[in-house]
């Protein structure tokens, strides 16, 4: 082959542009902190890359649904707190009213502070979180779920619970609906409950109710009646379940369950017994309102707003029981999320790590390579200097 000085000066070019182009790249290197920023520098590597990240990117998703679920928890929760603040409040008042000495001025005055108390639920029950979102409607997050009524508050929400994916194969609900919250909250002991008849005119008060031997009780509903002298029948419908003589204060037993009445009835009064509904809590402070406000009209009335006060209380209790139940879900699916955070954490710390170890640059070993590459061309640059001067006339 012929070699010209068109041909030394063509190959040496080519040299040139690749070391200058190794030193763009080693420079780009450097400015931007990565080993390669496009696929095609490093294949394996890039394709390796983008699959952590991917993983990173769904773990931070997870992470960012996670804090939001704990945000509306913690909402709920502190709502809940203030519930059962507010039913403590109410259960004093009741007790309060049923004490036997209180003036109809005294009683007026209670029933003013109980629907205070009401109107402070209903808000806490139609509580938002930081969206604007109602946390107690259930899937209709954006309905204000409960509006006053007669009977105590309409439920416009509906029975959804929203669940957040807070990891692979893993959902928490972020939230509980109003029905289930207010609206389902069992009535009497939890168990069974017992109310005086409408038409009774003695002063038999209903007083603690018991179930003593859950294995006795089948759940069947009873009438206990009265009649002169204090003996009593207990019927299951035309059945009699059992009878005997009843003294102030007494306790009536039957079928596993126990019920202790004070005063006197009278020659015909009957109370009953039938198992506990769902009652909403709403019903439940109107009910004690109704009979607060009744009692300070009618003072002649003071059994009647006795066992009402009962009733109350009892119903009042199951709502506290109900509001710490509901906390502690609350406390559980926050634990979750937590353990789960901290899973995550730790997993993106992995991520970031290995996506490092592929990508990051080593800036000492690249400061080493754009020095001796700098020196190669500086080298080469030379070389061609002399080389250009020399001809065969110089030695002639």
């Amino acid at each position: 082959m012929r070699v010209t000085e068109s041909l030394t000066q063509t190959q040496f070019l080519t040299t040139i542009n690749a070391l200058e182009s190794g030193i763009n790249q080693t420079q780009n290197q450097m400015s931007s902190g990565l080993q390669f920023t496009n696929a095609s520098q490093n294949p394996t590597a890039a394709g390796s890359v983008n699959n952590y990240n991917q993983a990173l990117a769904q773990s931070q998703q997870y992470g960012t649904n996670a804090t939001s679920a704990q945000t509306n928890l913690n909402t709920e929760d502190n709502a809940m707190s203030q519930v059962q603040t507010q039913l403590q409040a109410l259960r004093t008042l009741a007790l309060e009213a049923n004490s036997g000495t209180l003036t109809n001025t005294n009683l007026s005055a209670i029933a003013t502070q109980a629907v205070q108390i009401q109107n402070s639920l209903l808000a806490l029950a139609n509580t938002q979180n930081g969206n604007g979102e109602y946390i107690f409607g259930g899937f209709a997050a954006q309905t204000q779920p409960f509006t006053l009524s007669a009977a105590g508050a309409t439920y416009n929400g509906d029975q959804g619970q929203r669940q957040v994916q807070i990891a692979a194969g893993q959902t928490v609900a972020d939230g509980d609906n109003g029905d289930t919250v207010f609206n389902q909250i069992k009535t009497g002991n939890g168990t069974f409950t017992v109310a005086p008849g409408a038409l009774n005119s003695g002063s038999g008060i209903v007083g603690a109710t018991t179930v003593s031997n859950p294995a006795a009780y089948d759940g069947g509903t009873y009438s206990i009646t009265f009649a002169a002298g204090g003996a009593y029948k207990v019927m299951e419908g035309a059945t009699l379940v059992a009878s005997g003589s009843y003294t102030d204060g007494g306790t009536i037993a039957f079928n596993g369950v126990q019920v202790t009445l004070s005063g006197t009835p009278a020659n015909g009064d009957s109370f009953s017994l039938a198992p506990s509904t769902n009652q909403s809590l709403f019903t439940t402070v109107q009910n004690l309102v109704s009979a607060l406000q009744s009692g300070a009209t009618n003072p002649a009335s003071s059994t009647g707003l006795n066992n009402s006060i009962n009733s109350a209380i009892n119903n009042i209790d199951q709502a506290l029981s109900q509001s710490s139940n509901v906390r502690a879900t609350i406390g559980g699916r926050l634990n979750s999320i937590t353990t789960q955070q901290s899973v995550a954490t730790s997993q993106q710390t992995q991520l970031q790590q290995s996506i490092s170890n592929l990508q990051s640059l080593d800036f000492a070993s690249a400061i080493t390579t754009l020095d001796q590459q700098q020196t190669t061309l500086s080298a080469a640059l030379q070389a061609f200097n002399l080389t250009q001067g020399l001809t065969l006339f110089k030695f002639l």
